[in-house]
């Protein structure tokens, strides 16, 4: 298994502030000049694409000359590197892709080859069910081997499918009635999307970006493209918009970055189903040395385990014990896109603001389920599929880290081998009394806190029974794993026992040949018979 580590903190940060108050003129200009751009940056991505993976820096400096005559030369620089970007994203999910269908031939191949109602192991499944459903995955193994054979041919002539605007909204063109949209919409939404208004930012240039420039007052002005210098309100063809903006979030350290005239990136982009323009601001980090792993386990830590529609928590003390009651952090992952984040982060907030008070670091599993949602492995079960593709793993995780690290909590990542099986066989039975019902996610939490504090997941066995010989004496506490004598003898407690064994000279549990076993020597000194006269 992989040993628990640290999480490192997020690499860059990024906050959104609404444009209000834009005037007609204002929304024209950002229109024409994000259609402009967008124009540009759809043809540069089609001529990277056609390069393929021969692509080279010179290659690179011809496409930006070309594009600077038609914009800029900080434009340019910002199409190019978001193009490139935009196929090295489509190349890294072919690969992902590749695999996926790799890892469903293989499950098929595997599953085919066992007899029909073949029972299967903890680590493979069985055979299929009935004649009928090999036949039908028998099939299915051709098809996904011609889809495997395709993919790797594309991969290896560097081919990508790559849509601006989004692939998904595409296909909402042919089906406007399910989404209750009509054409005019649609249409809208399309040409919101596939607009370009964004740059990156450059350090020790005024206020970190001279493309588009926000002052630590609010003020936003961006440099026209040479076709449109005409449009220009202000000198040196910048056009400065009549809202102002202000960010809610972060604001002070992206006051202190733009005052310092350190890199700032800005993207300004329109939700048409609003109505409304935003401009999001982002930098990044510098790799900050996370806290080592001693250090984070200090004060106890909060085990974490993930589910559908909750999180499942349970602080735990330095030892492993389970310290209160379980929590437990509802969330509803139904509706919209935001409504979804929006839930995710109220209740990783509630989660962070608990652990805060109580100075506990966070235990959570390192998860990734791309393998596991596969149709191939789990067959019918259907519903166990669509649970697991309906927690989010990626985005909760991606949000803890962001936020633990903003609240200086330490984040500390285990294996998730077994944590729900072994948590439920060691500890859901031993917590649950007559007021407290322990479920399956409360045992798996608290196995999870035991994994990041480095304890074993198994429950010490409890003491014996006062009529044996122990009297008590075996320890149910558990000590640190690197405590001297952990594991040694136990001091002897002087006075009468129940065999007649002098205080300190009783069999030890931890000397094996002191064990009444066979092939051991029970007593600590040898034993000689004594010779008996025989003249009596």
């Amino acid at each position: 298994m992989t040993a628990p580590f640290v999480v490192p903190g997020p690499a860059g940060v990024a906050v959104r502030a609404r444009l209000k108050g834009l005037t007609g003129e204002d929304l024209e200009v950002l229109c024409l000049v994000g259609d402009h751009l967008g124009s540009l940056a759809s043809r540069d991505l089609k001529e990277r694409c056609a390069a393929g993976p021969e692509h080279d820096s010179g290659q690179w400096a011809r496409r930006k000359r070309v594009l600077t005559g038609e914009s800029s030369s900080r434009w340019a620089g910002s199409i190019t590197k978001a193009t490139h970007d935009q196929w090295a994203l489509a190349r890294r999910g072919l690969l992902a892709y590749i695999h996926s269908l790799q890892a469903g031939v293989r499950t098929l191949r595997h599953r085919l080859s066992l007899p029909v109602g073949g029972k299967g192991t903890k680590r493979a499944p069985g055979g299929y069910r009935s004649r009928r459903e090999w036949f039908a995955k028998s099939r299915r193994l051709h098809v996904l081997e011609d889809r495997l054979q395709a993919a790797r041919a594309r991969w290896q002539a560097g081919v990508v499918h790559v849509v601006r605007g989004g692939k998904r909204l595409l296909t909402t063109r042919h089906h406007l009635k399910a989404a209750q949209l009509t054409e005019q919409e649609w249409r809208r939404r399309w040409q919101a999307e596939r607009r370009f208004l964004q740059a990156d930012g450059e350090s020790g240039k005024r206020y970190g970006n001279e493309t588009i420039r926000v002052t630590p007052g609010g003020e936003v002005s961006l440099k026209l493209p040479a076709p449109l210098a005409h449009l220009a309100n202000a000198p040196h063809g910048r056009y400065v918009l009549a809202a102002t903006v202000a960010f809610a979030h972060r604001g002070e350290q992206w006051a202190d970055r733009v005052t310092a005239n350190r890199a700032v990136a800005y993207r300004i982009h329109e939700d048409a189903g609003r109505g409304r323009w935003y401009l999001t601001a982002s930098w990044t980090l510098p790799p900050v040395r996370t806290a080592p792993l001693a250090a984070a386990r200090m004060n106890g830590v909060v085990g974490v385990d993930t589910n559908a529609d909750h999180l499942a928590a349970w602080h735990l003390d330095r030892h492993g014990n389970p310290v209160g009651e379980p929590l437990r952090f509802a969330y509803d992952l139904t509706g919209t896109a935001q409504h979804r984040d929006a839930q995710v982060r109220h209740a990783l907030i509630r989660l962070l603001h608990w652990a805060r008070r109580h100075s506990l670091a966070i235990a959570v599993e390192d998860l990734d389920f791309t393998a596991e949602t596969t149709r191939e492995k789990h067959g019918h079960k259907k519903r166990f599929r669509k649970l697991i593709s309906g927690m989010p793993v990626s985005r909760l995780r991606a949000r803890l880290v962001s936020m633990a690290a903003e609240l200086g909590i330490p984040v500390i990542a285990v294996d998730p081998a077994y944590t729900s099986r072994w948590g439920a066989q060691h500890w859901q039975k031993p917590l649950t009394s007559t007021d407290r019902k322990t479920t399956r996610h409360d045992a798996a939490a608290v196995a999870i806190g035991r994994r990041a504090l480095g304890h074993p997941i198994r429950r010490r066995t409890a003491p014996p029974p006062h009529d044996r010989s122990d009297r008590a004496g075996h320890r149910t506490v558990q000590a640190e794993p690197g405590t001297p004598g952990r594991e040694g003898n136990r001091p002897r407690i002087p006075g009468p026992r129940t065999r007649s064994v002098p205080p300190g000279r009783g069999a030890n549990a931890v000397d094996q040949n002191a064990q009444h076993r066979w092939g051991r020597s029970a007593e600590h000194e040898p034993w000689q018979q004594d010779s008996l006269p025989l003249s009596l």
